[in-house]
């Protein structure tokens, strides 16, 4: 008896694994078909895509898709339509934004520049000149009994002698200078200045009045506290920017 129920016990245990092996290899066949099938689907796919499809591509092919889905054919015609006048107008607009450059480039090119010549003086009077110019080089003044510069020219006149104007211009101000006496000054185109000093009166001009060439602007004095010892005449300035030049290189 004790024999007998050994025999089915080592049947049982032998039957046991059988079962154990044949389950244990029915799931690698498994697993080695479901690894072929999953393999030959990756093939495929591959086959079917295209080459040069990339990333961007599929996400604006996507992106497109998406906001067509649950639109007409009407609306998404309409949208296609819309975008396209959108693009035309772009390069229209660029196309006219350049026209309006050239033009523009054109027009200053074409648009004459206004030249204003600088003026021509003339003699303020007629006269002698006992005193010249002198920026650099000094010269004796018996008035002040020293060697200085002297920024102008004097014409020698007799007293109440008329002075015109050496230019068209604006009188700038007329004033009595502690060095120079009684003085006017004129204003005209293009930075230039004249001044005329030593006079005896400037009653026929005012402040801000335009003058022409050769209009009386006053009379030969001796108001020139500087020049007092000299004859009689007029002490005449002309500036270009401030800066002092030499009246005969600029009389004509």
């Amino acid at each position: 008896m004790k024999n007998k129920i050994k025999k089915i016990t080592y049947v049982s245990i032998i039957l046991t694994i059988l079962v154990v092996l044949s389950l244990i290899i029915g799931m690698i066949i498994n697993i080695n078909r479901m690894y072929s099938e999953y393999k030959e689907q990756t093939i495929s796919l591959k086959q079917t895509m295209p080459e040069q499809t990339n990333n961007n591509e599929l996400i604006e092919d996507y992106e497109e898709t998406s906001s067509s889905i649950g639109k007409t054919v009407d609306e998404v015609k309409n949208n296609t339509a819309h975008e396209t006048k959108s693009e035309e107008d772009k390069k229209e607009n660029k196309i006219n934004d350049t026209k309006e450059t050239v033009v523009t480039e054109q027009t200053q090119q074409n648009t004459p520049v206004t030249v204003i010549p600088d003026p021509i003086f003339i003699k303020p009077l007629e006269g002698e000149i006992i005193k010249e110019y002198s920026k650099e080089n000094l010269i004796y003044s018996e008035t002040l009994k020293e060697w200085t510069t002297h920024n102008g020219v004097d014409i020698e006149a007799e007293l109440a002698t008329v002075v015109k104007a050496s230019a068209e211009g604006t009188v700038k101000s007329i004033k009595n200078d502690p060095r120079y006496g009684i003085t006017v000054i004129i204003e005209h185109t293009n930075g230039y200045e004249t001044r005329y000093s030593n006079l005896l009166t400037a009653e026929f001009v005012t402040v801000g009045e335009n003058v022409i060439k050769g209009q009386t602007i006053g009379t030969v004095g001796s108001t020139s506290s500087f020049e007092v010892l000299d004859k009689p005449h007029l002490h005449f300035e002309i500036l270009k920017d401030n800066e002092y030049l030499n009246p005969i290189s600029y009389i004509k």
